[in-house]
């Protein structure tokens, strides 16, 4: 069995949305949400200490409140099951 190459093998070219770090204003990192807010999460591979799976790209989320830097929120999988991520700001996008 070969071993594992880490968490982003094979997956960065399909997290990448061809954005650099440089390309991404001032902005794109200093985001306010508010409580009951509607997100979207997109995960941004230049950013990859922090990134949430890829599972849940695109998924539509809302806001429960501010940990840190990063944001509590919670989503629908399926009618009966909820996920609570925690997720920094520059994954976030508004819906």
């Amino acid at each position: 069995m070969s071993s594992s190459k880490g968490l982003f093998s094979r997956r960065t070219r399909k997290l990448s949305r061809h954005i650099k770090p440089s390309e991404m204003g001032i902005s794109m990192r200093i985001k306010e949400f508010e409580n009951g807010s509607k997100v979207i999460i997109m995960p941004r591979s230049t950013y990859n200490r922090s990134v949430p799976h890829p599972r849940y790209k695109g998924r539509t989320a809302v806001v429960l409140g501010k940990r840190g830097d990063a944001y509590v929120v919670e989503m629908e999988l399926s009618k009966s099951t909820k996920r609570r991520l925690v997720v920094p700001q520059m994954h976030l996008q508004r819906a």
